[in-house]
């Protein structure tokens, strides 16, 4: 099975998606806990993961919390001159301060994630590379304030499909606990950014320590709240093939609840607070032109205190969660 069979094929089918639902509760619960809470055999979990991930269509990824790590995330809106966008979006896919590159509407902006320190460098990607590029017409940076929607919650738009005693069976129980870093970290970060369910063996290896370390760091990462797993699967495939980015100017006294609402939308995979033009920006997933349509005419319309709402559709994504994707 290739991607371009499972899209031409339109949907996931309903295993798929109770898979995907069960590993957005836990990356790395075993597929012999997955199987059992979905009434399958471990082979049939086993099976249908590989196959997913060997074409490229479901993925487990480690994400690190940026603000545990001492860093900020922000958002930037790139605009290119005409035929340049692409050309840029794969340089800043390439780099390693960028968590997530795509292609907006009309093909020339690029919105990006950057993690970046507390204290930028002087010659940080925010603070001057780009305009410094001719191609780029302008950069507008939005630090992120405050995530309503998304992260480890994950999106409900992927979700929802287990029952409560499932999610119940699933959902890992987790006692805070203070971070203090380690030097083999980042090494271990980056070996669970690439694949979430990576066997012990694998991250050892990669951070260069033994199998027991990395099992009690892994579990101190999770448990501090510095790492978290995620899912990544086309919107396409779980029905929602118009996606789009919304910049919201919301009145100050309004942000709070806006962005409460916001996250309660099941068309929502993430939303959050930011500096800079617009206060609150959105990422949704629709079905088609007439449901982005209803949702920004009868969800958005209807929240007190929104004042003005931009709309641009995802064009293509080139990067997620630090992994590029396959031209």
């Amino acid at each position: 099975m290739s991607y371009a069979d499972l899209v031409e094929s339109g949907l996931l089918d309903d295993l798929d998606r109770r898979l995907a639902h069960a590993l957005q509760l836990d990356g790395r619960a075993s597929f012999s806990t997955i199987a059992s809470v979905l009434g399958v055999s471990d082979q049939t979990v086993a099976r249908r993961y590989r196959k997913l991930r060997s074409a490229g269509v479901l993925r487990v990824v480690g994400v690190p919390e940026a603000a545990a790590l001492g860093q900020v995330h922000w958002l930037a809106r790139v605009r290119c001159v005409p035929d340049a966008a692409a050309a840029i979006a794969t340089a800043l896919a390439r780099r390693d301060d960028t968590q997530w590159v795509s292609l907006m509407s009309a093909g020339t902006e690029i919105v990006c994630f950057v993690r970046a320190p507390l204290r930028e460098q002087p010659d940080g990607l925010l603070l001057g590379q780009l305009p410094r590029t001719p191609r780029v017409v302008s950069v507008t940076a939005y630090r992120l304030l405050r995530r309503f929607a998304g992260g480890p919650a994950g999106w409900p738009g992927r979700a929802g499909v287990l029952s409560a005693a499932q999610v119940a069976q699933l959902r890992r129980v987790v006692a805070e606990a203070p971070y203090r870093p380690e030097p083999g970290d980042p090494a271990l970060l980056a070996a669970l950014a690439h694949d979430g369910r990576a066997d012990m063996s694998t991250l050892a290896a990669a951070s260069g320590r033994s199998e027991s370390t990395v099992r009690r760091r892994l579990e101190v990462l999770r448990s501090s709240g510095v790492l978290y797993f995620d899912v990544e699967v086309d919107a396409a495939l779980l029905g929602y093939p118009l996606t789009a980015t919304l910049w919201l100017t919301v009145a100050p006294s309004a942000l709070e609840s806006a962005g409460r609402a916001l996250a309660s939308h099941p068309q929502v995979a993430f939303a959050a607070a930011t500096t800079g033009p617009a206060n609150l920006v959105a990422n949704v997933g629709c079905r088609d032109d007439a449901a982005l349509y209803a949702y920004l005419a009868d969800e958005l319309g209807g929240l007190p205190g929104v004042q003005q709402v931009e709309t641009a559709p995802m064009i293509r994504t080139l990067k997620r969660f630090g992994t590029v994707e396959p031209v």
